[in-house]
């Protein structure tokens, strides 16, 4: 479901507030998500979470399928390793990469091919929850450069990619 009305009722555009906030029921991460990729273009994404479900995922595809998001990069956690596993087949037509790690964050990175940059913080997994969420959303480079040298060495030097660990299940 498209939410771009409520959305625009609840965030400006990101080119009208470097820096906006809300803590909301009204919107999912994924509406979000669409809604920047309808401003900035074709964009490589990045996204931290606890857990990953099988709507949300939905959501991704038609995102890759449209081009929306040229590639994405995802981090679980380890504990809900499962339940990711249970999605694996569909996580490998959607995700570019996925691995799982000591993770809680909720971070969302956006780099469109022209070089906008955008970084959501949420308490929201990549999940539907109908609760009070909350989002900051910041087109600040610092910001961005920052959270993304995080996130690249959360994934180089502290995950596992998720085909290790379900090649390590299948040999079992």
């Amino acid at each position: 479901m498209k939410r771009t009305a409520l959305i625009d009722r609840i965030f400006k555009p990101i080119n009208e507030a470097a820096i906006q906030s809300a803590l909301t029921n009204e919107v999912q991460i994924a509406d979000i998500l669409e809604w920047i990729l309808s401003q900035v273009g074709p964009s490589e994404v990045w996204q931290t979470s606890f857990s990953i479900s099988e709507e949300f995922l939905r959501r991704l595809y038609f995102i890759t399928r449209d081009g929306s998001a040229t590639a994405i990069h995802l981090v679980l956690d380890f504990k809900a390793t499962n339940k990711t596993l249970s999605l694996w087949t569909f996580i490998e037509q959607v995700i570019t990469s996925t691995h799982l790690a000591d993770n809680h964050s909720k971070v969302l990175l956006v780099k469109s091919v022209d070089g906008t940059v955008v970084t959501i913080i949420t308490s929201q997994n990549l999940t539907r929850g109908n609760r009070n969420e909350s989002y900051i959303i910041t087109t600040d480079r610092e910001v961005f450069d920052k959270f993304l040298l995080e996130v690249k060495d959360l994934i180089k030097n502290h995950s596992v990619p998720l085909s290790d660990i379900l090649k390590q299940k299948l040999s079992q």
